[in-house]
């Protein structure tokens, strides 16, 4: 109904309601001779295949944003939204799902908005030659495995529909979106992103994406549809000012630059992004159907955050988590950025193994950890740098935890070499503790420095711990799951876990080797914990 009435001149529209139900009750009222008259009207003229509807929809479907993350709730049309850009706005356009049967929701709608499947082949790929969009089409995906991405690679979209983005793995997502690409002269490119909030901690990397928007603990929040620019530095997304290109001179951007003197991998290039939250409220046609009683009917935290889009609503917590959710954003809400209240006690290094992975620094100073130096693996290229930046943090003749598995081993030889106090960790070696109530031992250090933690956060502990608010820590502490064994507690392997989510838990495990608690060299003071190989 929409649609006709935007077909209308001003002067027959003037006055008409947009409610399509009010719409219709006034056209079957409409004499005989008016109806004959408006079909006259209408005759020669050919809606549109599709047109979104007032609000949220319209916001996201005019937004000129690279990146849109568009939903947050159940029931705001992310679907048609998806469906409507590909048919009107885009020229190659490409919908994934995790996995490949949910795709046929999607495949059903096209086919009620364009009548039928002619152009459909019926396995991946709708072409639109017969409804006025000529070399036009639409290509279906999924990947439902790690590296099952890899099988679109050099597909160029212009248009990257991610449906229900929570349930990709974020570096399927980043691969997917560096073949946003056109070469149609004017073409527009955009990566669509549509989802609730995550109900896994493997989700929760949207919610860092979109962090302006949904996270509460952002300190630069963002209004809704607002449009805020992201630089790819040194492997992080970076908030910069603008769309400007600009290369690094040192840590600092520099605009002024010739782009023939540098490199294209030299020459960063921001995207803009945006996030247009929606609900049941903003789609007419399902408060009419009865869905908004289903939602209310849902256990909580699920009726916040599908009917609400309340992205602080718990995540449903896989039973074998080694650290509840909750208790990390308790920790995270405890933490204020002030100065450090107290000397620099203990710090935590994970090197960087290549490719995405970062090495991180974190800095304890009694319960509160200050916010985590993150460093992607090209700034610390070799042990003697990245010993030269974990001295750089280092006060108070804080002791240094470094995990000597692998790359680790040269930055720690240059540590003990230059006179810091250094601990070698190796989580493989053999562990003689025990639990906090002495029921459990475990099979290995790795999975007792991961319980110590867990029992620190733990709310019944003496001292709480305060935790920096960073999203991506969270998902690195709430990933890993643990099981029971004859030896002990076995915390998920690092392998099996960066296979399972798709990245490293780097922030975590620096986190973990920072709250070992390792008596200063000739302090005289024991030690709450302190664990070696």
């Amino acid at each position: 109904m929409n649609a006709l009435t935007s077909l209308l001149p001003p002067a027959l529209r003037a006055g008409l309601p947009t409610d399509p139900q009010a719409l219709a009750a006034v056209l079957a009222r409409l004499p005989a001779g008016d109806l004959a008259a408006l079909d006259a009207l209408l005759a020669d003229v050919t809606p549109p295949l599709w047109q979104p509807l007032p609000g949220p929809q319209t916001v996201a479907y005019a937004s000129t944003a690279d990146v849109i993350g568009y939903g947050g709730a159940a029931g705001g049309g992310k679907t048609d939204l998806a469906c409507g850009l590909a048919l009107t706005r885009h020229t190659v356009s490409a919908i994934f799902r995790r996995e490949a049967t949910q795709l046929n929701g999607i495949i059903e709608r096209l086919t009620e908005l364009l009548g039928g499947r002619d152009g459909y082949n019926g396995r991946s790929v709708w072409r639109l030659e017969g409804h006025g969009r000529r070399g036009c089409r639409i290509e279906f995906g999924s990947t439902p495995h790690t590296g099952d991405e890899t099988r679109h690679q050099g597909r160029a979209k212009d248009l990257l529909v991610l449906d229900e983005a929570t349930n990709f793995l974020e570096s399927q997502a980043r691969f997917l979106m560096g073949w946003n690409r056109t070469t149609v002269p004017g073409q527009k490119c955009t990566t669509l992103l549509t989802f609730n909030p995550p109900t896994s901690a493997e989700g929760q990397w949207v919610t860092a994406c979109f962090a302006p928007w949904l996270d509460r603990t952002h300190p630069d929040p963002a209004r809704p549809g607002e449009i805020r620019w992201f630089g790819t530095v040194k492997g992080r997304d970076v908030a910069v000012a603008d769309a400007r290109p600009f290369v690094l001179a040192g840590d600092a951007p520099e605009y002024d630059f010739d782009p023939g003197d540098f490199p294209a991998t030299a020459i960063i290039t921001p995207r803009s992004r945006t996030f247009v939250p929606s609900r049941i409220t903003d789609n007419p046609y399902l408060m009419d159907s009865g869905y908004l009683a289903t939602l209310q009917s849902l256990p909580e935290p699920l009726r916040s955050q599908m009917l609400e889009g309340d992205f602080s609503a718990g995540v449903e917590d896989d039973p074998w988590q080694v650290i509840p959710t909750a208790w990390v954003l308790a920790a995270q809400d405890r933490w204020q950025p002030k100065p450090a209240p107290g000397p620099m006690d203990s710090m935590g290094v994970d090197v960087a193994r290549g490719g995405r992975d970062e090495s991180i620094i974190a800095r304890r100073h009694g319960p509160w950890f200050d916010r985590l130096i993150c460093l992607p693996g090209t700034a610390s290229p070799d042990g003697p740098t990245l010993a030269g930046q974990v001295m750089a943090a280092r006060r108070d003749a804080a002791p240094v935890q470094i995990d000597i598995v692998g790359w680790g081993s040269s930055p720690f030889d240059v540590l003990v070499s230059s006179g810091v106090q250094t601990l070698g960790i190796n989580g493989a070696a053999r562990s003689v503790g025990v639990s906090r109530d002495g029921q459990l031992g475990f099979l290995n250090l790795r999975a007792e420095l991961w319980w110590r933690l867990r029992e620190a956060l733990d709310p019944r502990a003496e001292v709480p711990l305060a935790l920096p608010p960073d999203p991506q820590l969270r998902a690195d502490l709430c990933a890993p799951t643990w099981s029971l064994s004859a030896a002990g507690v076995q915390v998920e392997r690092k392998d099996d876990l960066k296979a399972r989510i798709g990245r490293s838990p780097d922030r975590g495990d620096a986190v973990v080797l920072a709250l070992i608690a390792t008596p200063r060299r000739g302090s005289g003071d024991g030690p709450v914990f302190a664990l070696g190989v």
